[in-house]
């Protein structure tokens, strides 16, 4: 099966994302073509969001993935990007599979 480059846009809002950040993102959003090799393409959207409860910002990491037919999206907030990056894309897995399952008739 050959894999195709989905288009993968990485935008930080008020702030820049270093290289590193990107590339890590790149990489664990590229894997979701494992789940479905029909994705259009995908945004992230990084922010900062200040938190009065806690004593850190939040990072939060909003992906949408644009598919035949529609979109899903998923928003997460933790301590890290990479660990917002990681929850969104788990669930954006879960929908991409319970999609998959509504196609084929499960």
């Amino acid at each position: 099966m050959e894999e195709k480059n989905m288009n993968i846009t990485i935008e930080s809002i008020h702030f820049n994302a270093d290289a590193k950040l990107e590339e890590f993102i790149q990489n664990k959003v590229s894997k979701l073509a494992q789940v479905a090799d029909d994705i259009i393409k995908a945004e992230v959207f990084l922010s900062l969001e200040r938190s009065q409860s806690k004593n850190y910002d939040s990072k939060v990491a909003k992906i949408r993935i644009e598919i035949p037919g529609g979109a899903i999206f998923a928003e997460k907030k933790s301590k890290s990007f990479e660990e917002s990056t990681d929850t969104a894309l788990e669930a954006l897995r879960i929908q991409l599979l319970k999609k998959k399952e509504k196609q084929n008739g499960f």
